[in-house]
Parts: structure tokens; C-alpha cells; sequence
């Protein structure tokens, strides 16, 4: 396999040479209905300055990078060079540079599967054909030879052929479409004679419609992997956005119109809720220019929603791509249109902080990302009905997600060391994103918020259309705060691993004699103290009436070890006491062994929504750590979940239980919590209001566990026939696919069953859905074809992949023994032979982390771990990522075992 690694080294090195100008850029999707047609014609003329000025001796050199089937000509300045002896794996080398240099590259790229470059979808529905881009950090080489690296920016012009009727979209205006085009030959000129190929999306005959040509307008100078194009028989719904800038804004009186446009398959149209998408969407763009005060600067704003999409969404500016799981055919519950809400703030966000202004390389993609995390959020909690659920939801699930990345081995600080862009790729985690947002909230309450906005607006003005590093966003932030930045920076941006606060309350006659909070945090990386300022609130709730209530919140800046809560002393002793109240900084919070006992009683009581959330995540962290037995956090759950009304809340409660039951318990203990789990969930089912999100979400929750659970069988099957289903749950077809999953992991349902049930609605969504449940059956042999097809070939798509993935992970440990041996034999093939999004995959999805701990052995003694230290001693030369996704994957294992052996 050819190596398609950057480093950042040689980006370096080609940025100090080289200042690009502007790329034409012609691709010829006019076959792309015909599959047997693997790839399509591709063309860039690229004009850009090479640094030759006092140069002595040979001229320079540089390379383009380009991935695809093949490359039929590069002309240099005039002169045609010789294809082979320039193509090198990825890499066109252009010799002999001059000032000022044009290169036009004639390749055919290939269709993707797998979600990165141009990938093509069939839609089962209706046989259509659609096709999109997704780049990010460095795929735009999959489509067009360019120069992939962030920082050099350029003016892109698309001009795309695609078969008549299909709607086409980048990131640009349509400038001219022509009727009918020339299909593009192999040196990229017109070829009229070229025959127009026939076929449907299977390949049979029929007439294939002329091909269109659509020419774009150029785009402001952006960096190459956020171009994109669209195209295929997209619905498409517009509308628009028009606001004046008021008397205080330095825009005064300018007016700005934005042409909206949103996107799906055809056969989604139905369900697609665009009036809704532009609400949100018109409400973000009135919000981030009132924050920001700098007009979009990138004309129309689409958004489309796309099949098999390896991403939550992508910020291409003028076309912002999504996952069209945002898209409900079935019932949703609340969480996940405010979900959808905050993606689309997020990736709106990026238009200024990460497409205006954009760093430098992928050391800091925090830059984007963090500011993303944290301006969706803020945007969905100040402009849109969510309001307080936007942090709640942030806390616990998002937040989640970064105290779970931070405490693995491979934990980075957010301004990370990204030698190549294989680590760029690993970086996109819980780090970069949301400890990032969670940092940038203690920033914000570090330094004001007043000062934070003016230090974001003087960061646009001065870097617009350019390139950045830290200190350029310090640099004004310090100036608008009037604080240090870089020593505030070097405690939160520049170390690694995160703060331990557990609280020190002495209390005599009913009263605080006093109150201390322990910060204990070691950089895991230099196994230095990292102890950190933190600008926090502790909280002290009460029971009034039977409820938890605060009755104190004390804001305080903390540092070092040890810090005294001054203000306490001589309050009322407290039932509960909670640290990082409001959630405003980063840190995992303990309770003390009196708050402990009370959450444990009373959580569901607190009556404060973010606050119930800081709570149950401290108990979860707590079992996370073998600290508090997974059969005690189970039965809080059982306890305390059965009246919350925070959506977000109740999902992560019912996930985290889950959880906690296949991982968490131990195998002694499992049968019997089960049970109890299941008991609790029907209980919660029956009581729940008809109709209510809570209803649905207890429902997916049984559904889940009958992946597991012969005895629910019956109910389960009874539920898919109408039988004794609860008043007000509708077991529309999404629901009764995560039955018919379940019940297929128990042998009690046949290929026929789903077959028919798949018959009756084709979609997308359902054939992976199929897919997953023929793959859960509990046959060896049909396991092992599964098996085969996941790891061993190329012919599943990303999506299909993902959903084979998940069936066979259905199976009991032992059913799974058979291919540990297997899977650590297969995996550094997997990585040299597939793309790393599908190597990602396979390597994360099959391990094997669903595993026992034996009576009387240690964690470390287990087999799976031995067997996993012995691949990563005997591998050493393999590549980082493949081994960081290892040692990942080893520790959530180690930390499962670790809780089962106290619960």
C-alpha cells in the first residue's frame, strides 16, 4: 500500500515555498449512475507563487497530493511532464518551479464507500443515485490533485457535469448551467464524442438523460478541505435570511441577505422538516452576528442532509453537510431534535472560528472545534426554546464524553502534538472537542464574558481569511480581559489529564465549622502536578419539603492543593454538598460520604435540572472507578430515574445502566441485576404518560436488554403484535426494528420475518437495520461469514460495515472467544489495506471488550489483557494510530474488569 501520510514537517515546508492563488476545478459525474463505472474524470488547473526571489542553484520543487485510480496527465507552466516518473504513491512531484507556476492535472478519482472523498450512495428505496463530499483533515485529494494542508488557502472555482434533473450544490452560487454538456476526456478537455454510457443503478439498460454542466462562482480563499460538492436528485427546500445591522454594531445600517437552501434523498421528503431547519437556522444567524458583529461573509447558506455519513456534520462554508440520521422518519424524542439544534449552531459557529479564521495545522484544530462545542451550545441555550436543557444535555452526555477520553492512556492536552495527519484523524475526540468547550466555559467565566466577545471580534478582524496559532487568540482575549492568558493557557490548553475536587466538610451542633476542597491532578504524560485555577461554585442543598434545594451557592476561585472555603463556615450543615455547581469548570467532582449517602437516596430529588446531572455524574464517574458498585449505581437508577423529565438526562441515565450491566457488574452478580433492571424498566414503562418521550426512551431501554434476555422474549414479540403494548406507545417501524434486532439475538426470529418486515418499508436505515439482525443471530457459522465480510473484504459501504459490527457484538462472551485471536492477527493488515475510516472501525468494533472477570483472578490476569500486551510488545513498528486505538480499547477493558471485581 502506497503511504498517504502528511507531516507536519514537510506542510511546513511547503507553506514557506509556496502561496497559492486559485484552483479550477472540473469533475464529470456523468456516468455515476452506472456502479460498474468505479470512477470519474477529474481536473485541476492550479496557479500559485513559488519563493524562487535571490534563490541561487536549481529551482524548487514541491508536491500535489492526489489518492485516486489513476492520473493520465500533469502539465507544468506549458509543459507536459512525464506521468510516471512524477506520480509517487499520493504525491504528484512538480519540478523545476518557477515565480509564478500554473498546473493542470488530468486524473480519474474513484466513487467511496466508505464516507471519505466523493461517496456515492444507492438508495434502496428507489434506486436513485447520490453522491457528496466529506474531507476533513485531508480527503479533498481523493476528488482533485491540491495542495492538503490547512494554511494554504485559495479562491476555488467548481464546474461540475452531472446528469440532467440531478440538483448540484458547493460551496459557491451556481454562476452558469449549460444544457447539455460534454462529457470531460482523459487530459480533461471537452470530448463530445465520448458515448454517454447507459445503465440504471444496477446496471441494467436503459437511456441514461444528457449530462448538465453546472459552473460555480469563485469562493472567498478557504482551505481545501472544507470545499464540497453535492450532487443527485436531492429535494430541495429554500428560503431566506435578511437583517440590518443596528446603531451599536460598527456595521451600522449594512443589510444583510442570505439565500437558504436544505437538502435530502427524494424518498426522505416526506419527513424532512425544513421549516423547522430554517427557524433554527434564522435564529443562529441573528444570534452569532449580534455576538460576533462580522457578517457572513460566504454568501448563501445550504445545508444538506446526507446518507451513510461518517460525521455528525461538516462546516464546508455555503454548504454545510449532515448526517441525514437528523432526519425522522420515526418517533424522536425531544433530546434528539435538540441534538440536531446544537449541530447546527455548532457547524454555524465554524463559520467564523474554523472557515474565516483557521489554524495553522491540526495541533490546533482546538481552535474550531472547542469554539464550536461551545458557541452551539450557548447559541441553543440563549436562541431557541431549549434555553437551561442546552447545558444540561452538554453536561451530561457531552461532558461525558471528554472525562472518559482524558483518563485514557492516550490522553493529549488540547493544544496537541499532531505530527501527521494520521494523528490528526485520531485528535478528533472528547479532548479536542468537548474538554475544549468545557475549558472554554471556565474561560469565559475566568475572564468575563464582556471580554470574551470583544477578544473573539478582534481575532476575526485581524486574521480573517488567514491562519492562526494560539497566541493570536490569547494575544486579544488578554488585552480585552486584562488578565495572563498564556500562564492560564499553559495550566488548561498546554498539560494533559484533568483535576480531582473532593470536598472536606467538618460540621458540629448542626453548622460548618468548616469546609476545604482537595484538588489532586497529576499530568498523566509527565507525571508532573498539573494543579490548576479553577473558577467554580460549591453548592449546598437542603431537603425542603422532600425535595433537594439550594440553599447556598458560593462562588470562589481555587488553586493548589488544598483551598478553604471561607465563606461556609457557620452555615447550616448541609444534606448535600456539590462542587462545580453550575458546571462552570472542567474536573471530576467527588462527593463527600454524607452527600454520597443522600444522592444515592435522593438524587432524583435535587430540584435543579443541571445541577440532578452534576450529581448523577458524579456517582457514575464513582462507578467508573470501581469506587461505587456498579449493583448500587443500577439500583439508584431503578430508584431515583422513574420521575426525571430532562430527556437528556433520563437517556443518559437508561445508557449509563445499560452499561454498567454488561460492563460494569460482575458475571456472579449479572443474572440477577438484570432482572431487577428489567423489572424497574417495565415498571417505568407502565407508569410513564402515554405518548411521553419517557415512555419511548423506557421502551428502547427493554428492547435492549432483551438482546440479552430469554425471558423477555415473549414480551418482546408481543409488543411487535400488538399485544399488551402500553397506551400511547406507537411501535412505528424504527421501534419495531430494534425489537426484531432483539429477538434475532435470541434465535426467536428467521430471515423470513425480516425480510418481510424490510419489504414493507425499503430504506436505507432499515436494510442496516436488517443487516444488524441477520448478523445477531446465534449461528457460528453464519457469525463467521459475518465475520469475514467485516474484516476480511472491501465490499461493505461505511454504514453497512458499522451495522455488521453491531450484530456480531450482540453475542454472548463466549460465542466471541473464537475470534480474539483472530482479530489480533487480522488488524495490521486491516490498517495497511483499508482506508482509515473503515480500519477505524474494525479495529475499535471488534475488539474484544465484552469480558468477565473470573472469581479469584486480578484484571491484569485476565486473558484478553495478556493477549493485548503481547500484540502491542511483538508491534512496536506499527502505526500510532493503530496502535493508540489498541492501548484505548485495552484500558476500557481494564476499567471494566476493575469495577466488576467490586461489583
Amino acid at each position: 500500500m502506497p503511504n498517504f501520510n502528511l507531516l507536519r514537517s514537510e506542510a511546513a515546508a511547503r507553506k514557506s515555498l509556496l502561496t497559492v492563488h486559485k484552483y479550477d476545478v472540473e469533475l464529470d459525474l456523468s456516468h455515476a449512475r452506472d456502479l460498474s463505472v468505479p470512477g470519474f474524470p477529474t481536473r485541476s488547473s492550479i496557479t500559485f507563487s513559488a519563493g524562487t526571489a535571490g534563490q541561487t542553484g536549481p529551482a524548487p520543487t514541491t508536491f500535489l497530493d492526489f489518492i485516486g485510480i489513476s492520473v493520465e496527465s500533469v502539465t507544468l507552466n506549458d509543459v507536459e511532464l512525464d506521468v510516471a516518473a512524477v506520480v509517487d504513491g499520493s504525491r504528484i512531484h512538480l519540478p523545476g518551479l518557477a515565480a509564478e507556476n500554473t498546473v493542470v492535472v488530468a486524473a480519474t478519482a474513484a466513487y467511496s464507500s466508505s464516507g471519505e472523498g466523493l461517496h456515492r450512495f444507492m438508495d434502496p428505496s428507489d434506486g436513485e443515485i447520490y453522491t457528496y463530499t466529506q474531507y476533513e483533515p485531508a480527503d479533498a485529494r481523493r476528488v482533485f490533485a491540491n495542495f492538503e494542508q490547512p494554511d494554504l488557502k485559495a479562491s476555488f472555482t467548481f464546474h461540475v457535469t452531472a446528469p440532467a434533473g440531478w440538483e448540484v450544490a458547493s460551496n459557491q452560487s451556481v454562476a452558469h448551467k449549460a444544457e447539455p454538456a460534454p462529457a470531460m476526456g482523459r487530459d480533461g478537455a471537452p470530448e463530445p464524442s465520448m458515448e454517454v454510457k447507459s445503465g440504471t443503478a444496477t446496471g441494467s439498460a436503459r437511456d441514461t438523460p444528457e449530462a448538465v454542466r453546472w459552473d460555480f462562482a469563485p469562493t472567498l480563499p478557504i482551505s481545501t478541505y472544507i470545499t464540497t460538492v453535492l450532487a443527485g436528485p436531492y429535494f430541495k427546500a429554500e428560503d431566506h435570511f435578511s437583517m440590518t445591522f443596528g446603531p451599536e454594531s460598527e456595521h451600522a445600517g449594512q443589510r444583510l441577505d442570505i439565500p437558504l437552501a436544505a437538502y435530502c434523498r427524494a424518498s426522505l421528503a416526506q419527513y424532512f422538516d425544513a421549516e423547522e431547519i430554517f427557524t433554527i437556522t434564522k435564529a443562529g444567524l441573528a444570534w452569532f452576528h449580534g455576538i460576533f458583529d462580522n457578517p457572513y461573509p460566504f454568501g448563501k447558506y445550504d445545508q444538506a442532509f446526507v446518507p451513510e455519513y461518517n460525521l455528525g456534520a461538516m462546516e464546508n462554508p455555503g454548504l454545510v453537510t449532515f448526517t441525514e440520521s437528523y432526519i425522522h422518519a420515526s418517533r424522536a424524542t425531544d433530546m434528539a431534535y435538540q441534538l440536531r439544534a446544537i449541530t447546527i449552531m455548532h457547524e454555524m459557529a465554524h463559520m467564523w472560528f474554523g472557515d474565516l479564521v483557521t489554524m495553522g495545522w491540526w495541533d490546533d484544530l482546538w481552535l474550531k472545534e472547542s469554539f464550536a462545542d461551545y458557541m452551539g451550545h450557548l447559541a441553543v441555550a440563549e436562541a431557541t426554546p431549549w434555553a437551561e436543557k442546552s447545558w444540561t444535555l452538554f453536561a451530561s452526555r457531552r461532558k461525558a464524553w471528554a472525562y472518559t477520553q482524558d483518563q485514557l492512556p492516550t490522553t493529549h492536552p488540547i493544544v496537541a502534538d499532531i505530527p501527521d495527519l494520521e494523528a490528526a484523524k485520531a485528535n478528533f475526540d472528547g479532548i479536542t472537542y468537548a474538554k475544549g468547550a468545557s475549558v472554554l466555559k471556565q474561560l469565559v467565566a475566568y475572564v468575563g464574558r464582556d471580554a470574551f466577545i470583544t477578544g473573539a471580534r478582534e481575532y476575526f478582524k485581524a486574521h480573517a481569511y488567514s491562519n492562526t496559532s494560539l497566541q493570536d487568540l490569547l494575544a486579544p482575549l488578554g488585552t480585552a480581559s486584562g488578565r495572563d492568558l498564556g500562564t492560564w493557557a499553559g495550566h488548561w490548553l498546554q498539560t494533559s489529564g484533568m483535576s480531582t475536587l473532593t470536598p472536606e466538610l467538618t460540621v458540629a451542633e448542626g453548622r460548618i465549622t468548616s469546609l476545604r476542597i482537595r484538588q489532586e491532578s497529576v499530568d498523566p504524560i509527565t507525571g508532573q502536578p498539573s494543579l490548576r485555577p479553577h473558577r467554580l461554585a460549591v453548592g449546598l442543598f437542603n431537603y425542603d419539603a422532600g425535595a433537594l434545594v439550594r440553599s447556598q451557592s458560593l462562588l470562589l476561585d481555587i488553586a493548589g492543593e488544598v483551598t478553604s472555603v471561607g465563606a461556609a463556615a457557620g452555615l447550616l450543615a448541609p444534606d448535600l454538598v456539590l462542587l462545580n455547581d453550575q458546571d462552570l469548570s472542567y474536573a471530576k467532582v467527588r462527593l463527600d460520604a454524607g452527600s454520597t449517602s443522600t444522592a444515592l437516596a435522593g438524587v432524583g430529588t435535587v430540584s435543579d435540572t443541571l445541577a440532578r446531572s452534576l450529581v448523577w455524574s458524579a456517582l457514575w464517574n464513582a462507578c467508573r472507578d470501581a469506587l461505587l458498585p456498579a449493583t448500587t449505581y443500577l439500583q439508584a437508577v431503578i430508584e431515583q430515574a422513574g420521575h426525571e423529565r430532562d430527556i437528556s438526562l433520563l437517556q443518559t441515565l437508561v445508557d449509563n445502566a445499560l452499561y454498567a450491566l454488561g460492563r460494569f457488574t460482575s458475571p456472579q452478580h449479572r443474572v440477577e441485576e438484570a432482572a431487577r433492571l428489567s423489572a424497574g424498566v417495565e415498571r417505568h414503562l407502565a407508569n410513564t404518560a402515554p405518548g411521553s418521550d419517557e415512555q419511548l426512551v423506557w421502551a428502547r431501554a427493554l428492547t435492549a436488554l432483551g438482546r440479552g434476555s430469554d425471558t423477555l422474549v415473549p414480551r418482546l414479540r408481543g409488543l411487535l403484535d400488538g399485544v399488551d403494548v402500553p397506551e400511547g406507545l406507537l411501535v412505528d417501524r424504527n421501534l419495531r426494528w430494534l425489537l426484531w434486532q432483539a429477538l434475532s439475538a435470541r434465535g426467536a426470529a428467521d430471515t423470513a420475518e425480516l425480510d418481510s418486515e424490510l419489504a414493507a418499508e425499503t430504506t436505507a436505515e432499515y436494510r442496516a437495520a436488517r443487516r444488524t439482525a441477520l448478523t445477531a443471530f446465534p449461528d457460528a457459522g453464519r457469525r463467521q461469514e459475518f465475520w469475514n465480510s467485516a474484516v476480511g473484504g472491501k465490499a461493505l459501504s461505511n454504514e453497512l460495515l458499522s451495522a455488521t459490527i453491531e450484530g456480531l457484538t450482540m453475542a454472548p462472551v463466549e460465542a466471541l472467544e473464537p475470534f480474539v485471536e483472530p482479530y489480533f492477527a487480522a488488524i495490521a493488515g486491516v490498517w495497511r489495506e483499508q482506508s482509515l475510516e473503515i480500519a477505524g472501525r474494525i479495529v475499535r468494533g471488534l475488539f474484544p471488550a465484552r469480558q468477565d472477570l473470573a472469581p479469584g483472578t486480578s484484571p491484569q490476569e485476565h486473558p484478553v489483557i495478556i493477549r493485548t500486551d503481547t500484540w502491542l510488545a511483538e508491534n512496536g513498528d506499527a502505526a500510532n494510530g493503530l496502535r493508540r486505538m489498541v492501548i484505548e480499547q485495552r484500558d476500557h477493558l481494564l476499567r471494566s474488569l476493575r469495577a466488576q471485581s467490586v461489583g
